[in-house]
């Protein structure tokens, strides 16, 4: 253990170091005799041994100082025998012990800065802890802004979905989705990725969301609800994020979805007739590029009992398993018709299908993904 002494008087520092050298426990001592001298350089030592009445400094406020200067040092402040309140309020002031002049030996006092030594230590690990705490209540209020509770009421449509972080795990990203079912039957769906990780991206991407839900619900023209959203994330953006994004509305009686893409990925639609990727003829920009920009929609005739698979980038953009190969949607889009086929009562369980679709991307990737993934799967059972 290395102890810097602070001390400017030189009998007390010679005690302590005859202290030292008998002590059992191995200890560098460094000795300065001011505290401007102790902070003129960084204080790399394990603990301080502090003298509380010092030529530049008295009390509590070179306590105050090395706390500062060094708060990773634990600080064990020495007192005279009619000023022991004192050191009792240095310890409330944050140090880590105290000891009275002229009543330490050499066991109590080696015992006492390595019991400082270590109550710091344990310390720093207890507000790490409440640091990870508060990061993590911080993360949990972001993902339930990203992944909310669709807002569904007819029997015959289910939605079920996925999100995992990219590769840091430590962070969400600005992956959303949000599903909406009007009066009057008419649902809205809607899928993003705002580009960028961290909770930045997040905060936008939860904001874009919430901006989308409010304006379908208010009813607004879908003509006119991602004008809407772009303008939201063009004020409310850090940095120059931009924001892909796909929307659907689908018709009441289920039987056609009119789809706007804005530089995202078109969905897969599963049917009766097999498994294509929606055309995407009608490919807009991205959020935040245009300030003017325009999003055309396609329509498409939906069959009944059909199934829309919904997500982002992250989930084809890993590798292949073949070198540096990327899977790529195309062939994510077989795999996954692949897993159905496996799994011929997968309605039952739907999320399952998708558990297992993640599972066999990163097996390809051999590990986890580099982006984040959002998976959505809506599916439609038509009444008996």
């Amino acid at each position: 253990m290395s102890v810097l002494l602070i001390e400017d008087d030189d009998g007390d520092a010679l005690l302590v170091e005859e202290m030292l050298a008998d002590a059992l426990e191995p200890t560098i001592l460094q000795r300065v005799v001011t505290l401007a001298e102790a902070l003129a350089t960084p204080i790399r030592a394990d603990c301080v041994l502090l003298d509380l009445a010092l030529p530049d400094a008295m009390g509590l406020d070179s306590v105050a100082r090395i706390r500062r200067a060094a708060p990773a040092t634990a600080v064990v402040v020495l007192t005279g025998r009619a000023d022991e309140r004192t050191g009792q309020a240095a310890v409330a002031a944050g140090a880590q012990d105290y000891l009275v002049k002229n009543q330490v030996d050499g066991p109590l006092l080696s015992k006492a800065l390595r019991y400082a030594w270590e109550r710091k230590r344990a310390e720093q690990v207890e507000q790490s802890l409440r640091e990870q705490q508060l990061l993590a209540s911080e993360y949990t209020r972001l993902e339930r802004g990203l992944l909310p509770t669709p807002l569904l009421a007819s029997d015959e449509l289910s939605l079920v979905a996925r999100y995992r972080p990219g590769r840091d795990g430590a962070l969400l990203g600005g992956d959303f989705y949000d599903a909406v079912e009007l009066t009057d039957g008419t649902l809205h769906v809607i899928i993003g990725d705002v580009s960028g990780h961290g909770p930045d991206e997040a905060a936008l991407g939860v904001a874009l969301r919430i901006a989308w839900r409010s304006l379908v619900l208010a009813g607004l023209p879908q003509d006119e609800v991602l004008a809407t959203v772009q303008q939201v994330l063009m004020h409310e953006r850090i940095h120059n994020h931009f924001a892909t994004v796909c929307a659907l509305s689908v018709a009441p009686d289920r039987r056609s979805v009119r789809m706007r893409l804005a530089g995202h990925p078109p969905p897969l639609l599963l049917s009766g007739a097999g498994a294509d990727l929606l055309p995407v003829d009608r490919l807009g920009v991205p959020l935040g590029v245009l300030p003017d920009a325009r999003w055309e929609a396609a329509e498409i005739d939906l069959e009944p009992g059909w199934t829309l698979l919904l997500c982002t980038d992250g989930i084809f953009e890993g590798r292949s398993g073949n070198g540096v190969e990327l899977l790529g949607q195309e062939d994510m889009t077989a795999l996954f018709v692949d897993l159905l086929h496996a799994r011929p009562d997968w309605r039952e369980d739907p999320t399952e299908a998708l558990d297992a679709l993640i599972a066999e991307v990163e097996r390809r990737n051999s590990g986890p993904l580099d982006d984040d993934v959002a998976v959505v799967l809506l599916t439609h059972q038509e009444a008996a």
